[in-house]
């Protein structure tokens, strides 16, 4: 494998290009290049996308998905890996298209069990991995190659290249991926902003793409259901210095910790009306000192506090930046609405603005935490149409449009949104000349083959959500939750069994206790009735020879049955078998 990260001007010339992005490996034979996700169809959040070609395969980010209010107790959901772990030795490497948690946050859960030898990733994206690396003890395992737009990657089978896009995050970038069978291109997350805050996407790039050859389009299908362009990063940049001028007492902003373009705008507007900053919330903290080490967030060192200095500072000098904009319960936002944060408390004449949009699925713990921060006597500030505090770091449909345009494709894969979304995007494909059957809406692990620039529809590989409580990765956590939503549904019952072993006899009757499946007092009838259910089975049982496991089992068979006859419900049934010794 080799990498060329050879300087050049900007400046873009179509004859460069030819040379970065040729279709390579015209006489090699395959058996067609497969493609497919681990994550990020039919949901937002753990994008995970591979191509493989005969013994070589790549990735394409590998994210997180944060849990919603219906995964109690759980921290992230990852991608299964055990298709990845199959087929280790294919794996020639790791490419990033961008740091948010959604494309990089599974890489230390992915890492304990792959082996991936190379990391490719712009220098901000490296430095965000390399943190996380640190914090699970895991940087020896890999090689972080940091990539820029210039950068060409080479491999037996596959030639790799990529161009800049617009995000809410700097170094943003598209992959374009040539095989033998055809080229195809990943646009990761982007938007086409026409004034951004940094460096403008590689507009003629995309073009010089279409014109020489586009196989697959794999593009972002995020905001695939909002109509029009998204506004610009300026535009909010104005209204958030509008806020600041008005407002008199302390202010509270929210939003993503890796939103590093709207974070530099906020930071900007704090050194402009002279409010000192206090920062909140670890991923927040983290990305703010990557981030300013880089050069991306430009602030003298004196605007950024301590609580203790705080103390002695007007409110009207003081701007508090944190996170918990998606209204996550250990989020400092949230412990601060709850009373519960160490440091900061809500009063009145503070103003809280949501530098955000809640994400599918978190509206109403967004919508519960307003209204703590409203009881509390804050002021708070929400995204509208009239206020400009956000825009989407996704393109819209008229810039999904756009892309399409650009870069031609010749048949389409939309990826990283919800069914809908993904529906609602192969509808845009044909709404700009794309051939309907050239546009696949798939779930994750659906395979594509594109064979001699043709793709057709394969076997699918295995591919299920792994439920992450902690940092356990055996699985066993998707088993916890089971049992978790069958305790928050159905309650829990207790058998209490005492008897002798030896004899093969009963002490007592069974003793039944109930938590969250009926109210005891209310169901005695009931109760009776299995408790002597279970002690006739338990008493034929013991007749002959049995096991500890068997009696647990015929507990569990029998008021199962017993329960679900009587109430429809099937609650947890835990057996305790006291022994005399």
């Amino acid at each position: 494998m080799s990498v060329d990260n050879t300087e050049k001007k900007k400046t873009f010339k179509p004859h460069r290009s030819k040379r970065r992005f040729p279709s390579t490996h015209h006489n090699v034979k395959t058996q067609g290049t497969k493609i497919f996700a681990l994550g990020g169809l039919n949901e937002v959040g753990k994008n995970t996308y591979c191509i493989e070609c005969n013994d070589e395969m790549i990735i394409i980010d590998a994210g997180v998905k944060f849990a919603s209010e219906g995964l109690p107790g759980i921290d992230y959901v990852i991608p299964d890996y055990t298709y990845l772990r199959k087929n280790n030795k294919k794996i020639k490497g790791l490419f990033i298209t961008h740091g948010h948690e959604d494309h990089i946050g599974g890489i230390p859960f992915l890492l304990r069990l792959v082996n991936i030898p190379f990391i490719y990733a712009s220098p901000l994206a490296c430095a965000m991995i390399r943190r996380k690396l640190e914090e699970h003890h895991l940087t020896h395992v890999t090689k972080m190659i940091p990539i820029n737009h210039e950068s060409s990657i080479k491999t037996k089978y596959f030639n790799i290249g990529f161009f800049n896009t617009n995000h809410s995050i700097p170094e943003s970038m598209g992959i374009i991926v040539n095989t033998p069978d055809g080229r195809i291109v990943e646009t990761g997350d982007f938007k086409f902003d026409l004034s951004p805050v940094a460096n403008p996407a590689d507009y003629q790039i995309m073009s010089f793409l279409g014109e020489t050859g586009v196989d697959l389009l794999m593009s972002d299908s995020t905001n695939a259901e909002v109509p029009t362009f998204s506004i610009s990063e300026k535009t909010v940049a104005g209204q958030v210095q509008e806020e600041f001028r008005k407002t008199e007492g302390r202010i509270i902003v929210a939003t993503f910790a890796s939103n590093i373009h709207r974070v530099q705008q906020i930071v900007e507007a704090a050194v402009k009306f002279n409010r000192k900053i206090l920062v909140y919330g670890r991923s927040m903290v983290n990305n703010i000192d990557v981030a300013r080490k880089m050069g991306y967030i430009k602030c003298p060192d004196r605007f950024f506090i301590k609580n203790d200095e705080a103390k002695h500072l007007p409110d009207n000098e003081i701007l508090i930046l944190c996170t918990g904009s998606q209204g996550e319960a250990l989020a400092a936002l949230n412990r601060i609405a709850n009373g519960t944060h160490r440091q900061i408390k809500i009063k009145p004449g503070d103003t809280v603005l949501f530098s955000s949009n809640p994400i599918p699925g978190n509206q109403s713990s967004v919508s519960r935490l307003i209204n703590k921060l409203y009881r509390s006597g804050a002021r708070v500030l929400e995204n509208s149409m009239i206020s400009n505090l956000h825009t989407s770091g996704h393109a819209s449909q008229e810039e999904q449009k756009l892309m399409m345009l650009l870069t031609k494709p010749k048949y389409f894969f939309p990826v990283h949104g919800e069914h809908k979304m993904l529906c609602i995007h192969k509808k845009l494909y044909e709404e700009v000349g794309g051939k309907p059957d050239h546009a696949f809406v798939l779930s994750n692990g659906d395979c594509l083959c594109l064979k001699d620039h043709e793709i057709f529809q394969t076997r699918s590989v295995h591919a299920d959500d792994i439920y992450v409580d902690g940092n356990d990765l055996t699985g066993l956590s998707t088993a916890v939750l089971h049992d978790r939503q069958i305790l928050s549904e159905d309650g829990m019952v207790a058998v209490l069994i005492s008897m002798d072993s030896h004899a093969g006899i009963l002490l007592h009757k069974p003793v039944i206790m109930s938590r969250g499946f009926v109210y005891m007092k209310d169901s005695k009838p009931m109760i009776y009735g299995a408790e002597m259910a279970v002690d006739r089975k338990l008493r034929a049982l013991l007749q002959e020879k049995t096991t500890f496991g068997e009696i647990k089992n015929t507990i569990r068979e029998t008021l199962t049955s017993y329960f679900y006859t009587k109430t429809k419900r099937r609650p947890m049934i835990i057996p305790v078998i006291m022994n005399k010794k």
